[in-house]
Protein backbone atom coordinates (compact mmCIF):
# COMPACT_ATOMS: atom_id res chain seq x y z
CA UNK A 1 0.00 0.00 0.00
CA UNK A 2 2.97 2.19 0.93
CA UNK A 3 4.56 1.47 -2.41
CA UNK A 4 0.99 2.57 -4.58
CA UNK A 5 1.39 5.52 -2.39
CA UNK A 6 4.63 6.97 -2.80
CA UNK A 7 3.50 6.22 -6.91
CA UNK A 8 0.84 8.14 -6.79
CA UNK A 9 2.68 10.71 -5.11
CA UNK A 10 5.43 11.03 -7.50
CA UNK A 11 2.78 11.23 -9.98
CA UNK A 12 1.09 14.23 -8.06
CA UNK A 13 4.94 15.64 -8.18
CA UNK A 14 5.54 15.19 -11.67
CA UNK A 15 1.86 16.66 -13.46
CA UNK A 16 2.68 20.02 -11.07
CA UNK A 17 6.61 20.18 -11.55
CA UNK A 18 5.39 20.27 -15.47
CA UNK A 19 3.26 22.70 -14.92
CA UNK A 20 4.69 24.86 -12.14
CA UNK A 21 8.56 24.11 -12.81
CA UNK A 22 9.46 27.64 -11.59
CA UNK A 23 8.02 28.34 -8.30
CA UNK A 24 9.53 29.14 -5.36
CA UNK A 25 8.96 30.66 -1.91
CA UNK A 26 6.63 33.90 -2.98
CA UNK A 27 8.10 35.75 0.58
CA UNK A 28 10.07 38.27 -0.80
CA UNK A 29 13.51 38.38 0.94
CA UNK A 30 17.31 39.15 0.27
CA UNK A 31 18.60 37.58 3.67
CA UNK A 32 17.82 34.79 6.23
CA UNK A 33 16.36 36.81 8.51
CA UNK A 34 14.44 38.28 6.44
CA UNK A 35 12.88 35.34 5.18
CA UNK A 36 12.54 34.46 8.76
CA UNK A 37 10.57 37.53 9.77
CA UNK A 38 8.44 37.36 6.25
CA UNK A 39 7.09 33.57 7.51
CA UNK A 40 6.70 34.64 10.96
CA UNK A 41 4.22 37.38 9.50
CA UNK A 42 2.62 34.70 7.44
CA UNK A 43 0.72 33.19 9.62
CA UNK A 44 -3.01 33.92 9.01
CA UNK A 45 -1.88 36.08 6.70
CA UNK A 46 -1.35 36.21 2.32
CA UNK A 47 1.96 35.91 1.08
CA UNK A 48 0.46 38.84 -0.96
CA UNK A 49 0.02 41.21 1.99
CA UNK A 50 3.32 40.28 3.70
CA UNK A 51 5.26 41.02 0.53
CA UNK A 52 3.32 44.49 1.04
CA UNK A 53 4.61 44.83 4.54
CA UNK A 54 7.60 44.03 4.13
CA UNK A 55 8.15 46.51 1.20
CA UNK A 56 8.28 48.87 3.60
CA UNK A 57 9.53 47.10 6.99
CA UNK A 58 13.21 45.85 5.10
CA UNK A 59 13.80 49.62 4.13
CA UNK A 60 13.70 50.64 8.02
CA UNK A 61 15.01 47.61 9.08
CA UNK A 62 18.36 46.57 7.14
CA UNK A 63 20.10 44.05 10.33
CA UNK A 64 19.20 41.42 12.78
CA UNK A 65 21.00 44.39 15.23
CA UNK A 66 17.85 46.75 14.13
CA UNK A 67 15.11 44.90 14.93
CA UNK A 68 17.07 43.28 18.03
CA UNK A 69 17.08 47.03 18.93
CA UNK A 70 13.57 48.49 17.33
CA UNK A 71 11.13 49.98 19.31
CA UNK A 72 8.04 47.38 19.02
CA UNK A 73 5.68 50.04 19.32
CA UNK A 74 7.12 50.98 16.03
CA UNK A 75 7.98 48.04 14.35
CA UNK A 76 3.86 47.25 14.89
CA UNK A 77 3.04 49.96 13.37
CA UNK A 78 4.83 48.68 9.81
CA UNK A 79 3.16 45.14 10.48
CA UNK A 80 -0.08 45.86 11.56
CA UNK A 81 -1.97 44.74 8.32
CA UNK A 82 -0.59 41.41 9.21
CA UNK A 83 -3.13 40.24 11.91
CA UNK A 84 -1.60 39.34 15.39
CA UNK A 85 0.49 42.35 14.91
CA UNK A 86 1.57 42.79 18.95
CA UNK A 87 2.68 38.51 19.25
CA UNK A 88 4.49 39.01 15.89
CA UNK A 89 6.50 42.04 16.64
CA UNK A 90 7.16 40.43 20.14
CA UNK A 91 8.71 37.43 18.69
CA UNK A 92 10.47 38.94 15.75
CA UNK A 93 12.08 41.32 18.14
CA UNK A 94 12.92 38.26 20.63
CA UNK A 95 14.15 36.29 17.89
CA UNK A 96 16.88 38.93 16.35
CA UNK A 97 17.95 38.86 20.41
CA UNK A 98 18.45 35.64 20.60
CA UNK A 99 20.16 34.87 17.04
CA UNK A 100 22.14 38.13 18.42
CA UNK A 101 22.90 36.63 21.94
CA UNK A 102 23.49 33.13 21.27
CA UNK A 103 24.29 32.60 17.45
CA UNK A 104 26.86 35.15 16.76
CA UNK A 105 24.08 37.24 14.78
CA UNK A 106 23.43 34.75 12.47
CA UNK A 107 20.25 32.37 11.79
CA UNK A 108 20.62 28.75 13.20
CA UNK A 109 20.79 26.24 10.33
CA UNK A 110 19.09 23.42 12.11
CA UNK A 111 15.77 22.66 12.91
CA UNK A 112 16.91 22.17 16.58
CA UNK A 113 17.98 25.37 16.35
CA UNK A 114 15.14 27.25 14.62
CA UNK A 115 12.65 25.81 16.86
CA UNK A 116 14.60 27.86 20.54
CA UNK A 117 13.19 30.90 18.40
CA UNK A 118 9.95 32.29 19.39
CA UNK A 119 6.78 32.11 16.72
CA UNK A 120 8.62 29.39 15.19
CA UNK A 121 7.24 26.34 14.98
CA UNK A 122 8.47 23.31 12.17
CA UNK A 123 6.13 25.25 9.08
CA UNK A 124 8.49 28.39 9.26
CA UNK A 125 11.87 26.29 10.26
CA UNK A 126 11.52 24.65 7.05
CA UNK A 127 10.77 26.93 4.88
CA UNK A 128 14.00 28.71 6.49
CA UNK A 129 16.10 25.92 5.95
CA UNK A 130 14.34 24.68 2.43
CA UNK A 131 14.88 28.36 1.20
CA UNK A 132 17.38 30.06 2.88
CA UNK A 133 20.01 27.45 3.27
CA UNK A 134 18.96 24.79 0.68
CA UNK A 135 18.90 22.31 3.58
CA UNK A 136 16.00 19.26 4.15
CA UNK A 137 14.67 18.07 7.58
CA UNK A 138 11.07 18.47 6.54
CA UNK A 139 8.49 19.71 4.51
CA UNK A 140 6.72 23.11 5.18
CA UNK A 141 3.10 22.15 6.07
CA UNK A 142 0.61 25.54 5.56
CA UNK A 143 -2.55 25.88 5.12
CA UNK A 144 -2.89 25.25 0.97
CA UNK A 145 -0.91 21.61 2.06
CA UNK A 146 -3.44 20.69 4.93
CA UNK A 147 -6.10 21.26 2.75
CA UNK A 148 -4.81 19.70 -0.93
CA UNK A 149 -3.07 17.00 1.07
CA UNK A 150 -6.42 15.73 2.26
CA UNK A 151 -8.44 16.22 -0.75
CA UNK A 152 -5.47 13.86 -2.75
CA UNK A 153 -5.54 10.94 0.32
CA UNK A 154 -2.05 11.81 0.94
CA UNK A 155 -2.81 12.09 4.44
CA UNK A 156 -6.06 11.95 6.91
CA UNK A 157 -4.90 14.04 9.58
CA UNK A 158 -5.42 17.60 10.10
CA UNK A 159 -2.40 18.25 12.35
CA UNK A 160 0.59 19.55 10.75
CA UNK A 161 2.78 17.62 12.30
CA UNK A 162 1.01 14.14 11.69
CA UNK A 163 0.78 15.83 7.95
CA UNK A 164 4.33 16.20 7.53
CA UNK A 165 5.14 12.89 8.84
CA UNK A 166 3.02 11.26 6.04
CA UNK A 167 4.55 13.18 3.79
CA UNK A 168 8.05 12.42 4.39
CA UNK A 169 7.17 8.55 4.43
CA UNK A 170 5.85 9.18 0.56
CA UNK A 171 7.86 12.38 -1.15
CA UNK A 172 11.05 11.77 -2.36
CA UNK A 173 13.83 13.80 -0.41
CA UNK A 174 14.62 15.74 -3.68
CA UNK A 175 11.31 17.34 -3.51
CA UNK A 176 10.92 18.08 0.45
CA UNK A 177 11.38 22.05 -0.03
CA UNK A 178 9.44 22.46 -3.75
CA UNK A 179 7.01 20.16 -2.97
CA UNK A 180 5.04 22.63 -0.46
CA UNK A 181 5.37 25.39 -2.87
CA UNK A 182 3.91 23.08 -6.14
CA UNK A 183 0.78 22.63 -3.86
CA UNK A 184 0.74 26.16 -3.27
CA UNK A 185 0.66 27.41 -6.21
CA UNK A 186 -2.20 24.65 -7.47
CA UNK A 187 -4.10 25.81 -4.23
CA UNK A 188 -3.97 29.70 -5.37
CA UNK A 189 -4.46 28.78 -9.35
CA UNK A 190 -6.81 25.94 -9.35
CA UNK A 191 -7.70 24.12 -6.26
CA UNK A 192 -9.62 26.94 -4.49
CA UNK A 193 -11.24 26.43 -1.16
CA UNK A 194 -14.41 28.18 -1.69
CA UNK A 195 -14.45 27.44 -6.10
CA UNK A 196 -12.68 24.48 -7.20
CA UNK A 197 -11.77 24.78 -10.78
CA UNK A 198 -12.00 20.95 -11.44
CA UNK A 199 -12.30 21.03 -14.95
CA UNK A 200 -8.87 22.13 -15.51
CA UNK A 201 -6.91 20.89 -12.51
CA UNK A 202 -3.66 19.09 -13.82
CA UNK A 203 -4.65 16.60 -11.64
CA UNK A 204 -8.10 15.72 -12.35
CA UNK A 205 -7.13 12.34 -14.41
CA UNK A 206 -5.36 10.60 -10.94
CA UNK A 207 -7.43 12.51 -7.72
CA UNK A 208 -8.67 10.57 -5.66
CA UNK A 209 -10.97 13.15 -4.22
CA UNK A 210 -12.15 13.39 -7.71
CA UNK A 211 -12.80 10.34 -8.60
CA UNK A 212 -14.66 9.81 -5.86
CA UNK A 213 -16.71 12.64 -6.78
CA UNK A 214 -17.76 12.01 -10.44
CA UNK A 215 -18.63 8.45 -9.46
CA UNK A 216 -20.96 9.39 -6.60
CA UNK A 217 -22.44 12.03 -9.31
CA UNK A 218 -22.72 9.50 -11.92
CA UNK A 219 -24.03 6.87 -10.15
CA UNK A 220 -27.07 9.48 -8.55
Amino acid sequence: MRKNKKEYALKIIKILDRDYHSVKCALNFSTPFELLTAVILSAQCTDKRVNKITENLFKRYKSIKDYANADVLELESYIISAGFFRNKAKNIIKSAQLITNKYNGKVPQTMEGLLELPGVARKTANVVLGSAFGKTEGIAVDTHVIRIANLLKLTKYGDPVKIEKDLMEIVPKEYWINFPFLIQTLGRMICKAKKPRHTVCPLNAICLSYKKNNATTSIL
